[in-house]
């Protein structure tokens, strides 16, 4: 295989990316593993290094003073091209690859380098887990073979952190979609109960005001008998979306059941409220559905010391039906 060319090393660093390791705090695991192989194969120096785009970035060091250096100049750059077996250099000055590299003539003064490639199930080489020495020298085959098995350990470690990373993006997902209306895309009955009683708190915890509107399509059981309930699903999407842009951006807009919404409004007070119930009755006339005009029946209520978040949902309810009353169309307090 092409190790250089631009697709081999595309499809490389993409696996890399995702175990999202790169730039992370020091973690006792891989501290552990390189100290062990330190330790097997008698070296003063170790290090997990990972081959990034422009560079090489150490997870965990022993005896190195340095957390990352150019790639041009690794040798984990040369070891991962044998992903299968440990690039063992004996006397670097001897090799022709590393002869000239600054990292033997100056600086740390490598002679002995050993590295066991990475490997990640999908078969891309992440980078080595590797002994150095100054002094030239051998070493034995069961040296060699620790260091392929504590790679294997290192990638372990990665897999662990890969599928954490999955379940805890499935499991944000699995919640997203428990507090998400499946037919409006905007935050559910669910998610109003819990956001209501945050309001409430943070309310009662400052002294600021807080509202609510509830608004209820009007005669929307007749749109759905002359038109269709895929009609009035549409209908009722587009009335989610215009609430929910036709709101400030602190607001929390939900779908209450049925065709009815709700409106949480933090740090509002009834006079405000009513400005916004009335701008969003507005746009709601003004809504392009295709089969015929739809308008808002809106109720208001504010919190008050008297009151919790039940009651306030309970007077915003009764708003709404003196809305009704009145000919709908319009917003009561």
């Amino acid at each position: 295989m092409d190790y250089d060319s631009p697709g081999a090393e595309k499809r490389r660093q993409t696996v890399l990316d995702s175990y999202g390791i790169m730039d992370t705090p020091d973690e006792k695991p891989y501290e552990d593993m390189i100290r062990l192989a330190a330790y097997i194969c008698e070296a003063p120096s170790a290090m997990i290094s990972f081959l990034d785009r422009e560079r090489i970035w150490m997870k965990a060091t022993y005896g190195v003073p340095d957390r990352e250096a150019p790639r041009a100049i690794s040798f984990c750059t040369h070891a991962v091209r044998t992903p299968d077996q440990v690039m063992l250099v004996r006397d670097a000055r001897r090799d022709p690859r590393f002869a000239e590299n600054p990292l033997v003539t100056g600086g740390p003064k490598i002679r002995l380098y050993a590295g066991a490639p990475m490997v990640s199930p999908e078969g891309e080489a992440l980078g080595t887990i590797c002994v150095m020495d100054q002094a030239a020298r051998d070493l034995s085959a069961a040296q060699l073979e620790a260091l392929q098995i504590l790679a294997r350990q290192v990638v372990g470690q990665l897999e662990l952190r890969r599928n954490y990373a999955a379940l805890e993006t499935a499991n944000a997902k699995l919640s997203s979609l428990s507090l998400t209306d499946a037919l409006t895309c905007i935050p559910n009955r669910r998610a109003f109960n819990l956001r209501i009683a945050e309001e409430e708190a943070r309310a009662r915890r400052t002294g600021e005001p807080l509202s609510l509107l509830l608004a209820d399509i009007d005669n929307f059981k007749s749109y759905n008998d002359s038109f269709g309930h895929p009609a009035g699903d549409e209908a009722l999407h587009a009335v989610a979306q215009m609430l929910s842009a036709g709101a400030r951006p602190y607001d929390f807009t939900a779908r209450y059941g049925g065709e009815e919404f709700a409106v949480i409004l933090p740090r509002t007070n009834l006079e405000a409220a009513f400005a916004v119930a009335q701008r969003l009755c507005d746009c709601a006339a003004g809504l392009e559905i295709a089969q015929r005009p739809l308008t808002l029946s809106i109720g208001v209520s504010g919190l008050s010391c008297d009151f919790n978040a039940k009651e306030l949902i309970r007077v915003a309810d009764r708003a709404l039906y003196l809305a009704k009353a009145r000919g709908r169309n319009c917003v009561a307090i």
